[in-house]
């Protein structure tokens, strides 16, 4: 099996920020380099040793890092999507740039090598009873009644292949009426907002943190033959920016399929995106954060109506 390599710039302080994120994406098995320890590590010694060779000394001066290692395929890649995704989140939130450049660099997958990788690996999925989710570069003979979104994913989280996405695009379906509006929250590849069009949505407002999300969000609303008239994308942290939240206004669905801690941060403003009758499909959250987000979501004014989890991963459908 091949394999991606991927190491994150960080720094001592940064270690278990950036970790924690990690593990919320399902990646354990992590490398940290931490280069305090090693600094420590040689004062402590020098007593032992006449000669420090000089490669060695100028490890000092080197980053702390933090390696992680993910199958070449579909799903890996995808993983890789929502940690550049989150550290993106994590670097905004990081004013003081405390946890460094949070810069991630991967070995044998260059970025412009990406497309053709998601031929290799990524083929049409069929999600919930009538979505089919298929890439730019492969036509299905999908039925009539079949809800088709075609996809080219470049470099953002969302093909439908995470149990997360297929976790809302199923509630979605479910939800979705003719002439709803929606509101899409770190909207990745737009696969779901889009797709909510696709199925009778009237309108769709998507935000993401990193505008290069929204530039692959409108090119996928174009694979479609949607109108942008339909779609209205915004770059932006809404926890942090109120003039943002200003803009978004309210709307029959709201989704957010991003990681626990930024569900937790957005629940004190959800209620104001969402008409009186309106549904919150929250997913990307991980098992074991699962009772935290539910709290978070009811001391916020929110019901839970549904969840769905495996063993992993949990969505959570609200009103």
């Amino acid at each position: 099996m091949d394999w991606i390599k991927a190491t994150i710039t960080t720094t001592s302080e940064g270690i278990d920020p950036v970790s924690g994120r990690l593990l919320e994406l399902g990646i354990s098995g992590i490398e940290i380099a931490d280069k305090n320890d090693f600094t420590e590590f040689l004062e402590n010694n020098r007593k032992y040793w006449d000669y420090v060779d000089e490669e060695l000394e100028r490890l000092k001066d080197a980053d702390t890092t933090i390696t992680f290692y993910l199958s070449c395929g579909a799903a890996g890649i995808e993983q890789l999507n929502a940690v550049k995704a989150s550290m993106k989140a994590l670097a905004a939130m990081d004013t003081d740039k405390v946890y460094g450049s949070l810069e991630i660099k991967s070995e044998n997958v260059a970025d412009e090598d990406w497309s053709e990788i998601w031929k290799q690996y990524f083929h049409p999925i069929s999600v919930g009873k009538n979505i089919l989710i298929q890439p730019a570069w492969e036509k299905a003979d999908a039925p009539q009644d079949k809800c088709v979104f075609t996809v080219n994913p470049g470099m953002s989280f969302g093909t439908g292949s995470h149990p997360s996405t297929r976790f809302c695009l199923e509630e979605i379906e479910k939800y979705i009426k003719d002439g709803d509006s929606v509101l899409d929250l770190g909207c990745g590849s737009g696969i779901l907002s889009i797709t909510a069009l696709l199925l009778g949505a009237k309108s769709a407002v998507a935000v993401d943190i990193d505008s290069n999300a929204t530039d692959v969000a409108y090119d996928n609303l174009a694979l479609n033959h949607l109108s942008k008239d339909l779609y209205t994308t915004y770059t932006g942290d809404i926890t942090s920016d109120a003039d943002l939240r200003g803009k978004l206004g309210r709307h029959d669905i709201v989704i957010a399929n991003i990681v626990a801690d930024v569900i937790i941060a957005l629940a004190p403003y959800v209620r104001s995106f969402m008409k009186d009758d309106a549904v919150f499909i929250c997913s990307g959250i991980i098992s074991e954060r699962l009772d935290e987000v539910k709290s978070a979501l009811t001391e916020n004014g929110l019901k839970i109506k549904e969840i769905k989890n495996d063993d992993d991963w949990a969505a959570i459908t609200c009103i």
